[in-house]
């Protein structure tokens, strides 16, 4: 817990991806997530939270569905969703917090 509140503290705006192996809309989220992170390069962090082996931290955010999604900006959440997001609106919600 403590490393994760470590990266989300950071002045980059950092992108949580709660997910699970066995779930199919994650498994469609993993590509639109590098192509975000191929085009916002150091601009973003972006990590994977497997729900499954990390429940204390699922349950800390309330995370009751997978894939859900948190943004954060110096330690604060600014924004959240659960299922699949577009490539270009990932990329227009990240850069608004930049």
């Amino acid at each position: 817990m403590s490393k994760f509140l470590e990266i989300i503290n950071q002045d980059t705006p950092v992108l949580v991806d709660f997910f699970a192996e066995w779930c199919g809309p994650c498994k469609m989220m993993s590509p639109i997530l590098k192509d975000v992170k191929d085009n916002l390069k150091e601009r973003v962090t972006i990590i994977k939270i497997d729900v499954d082996k990390n429940q204390d931290l699922a349950s800390k955010y309330q995370v009751r569905g997978v894939p859900t999604m948190l943004l954060f900006k110096n330690g604060k959440q600014v924004w959240r969703q659960s299922g699949v997001v577009q490539k270009n609106d990932l990329i227009n919600i990240i850069t608004s917090a930049i």
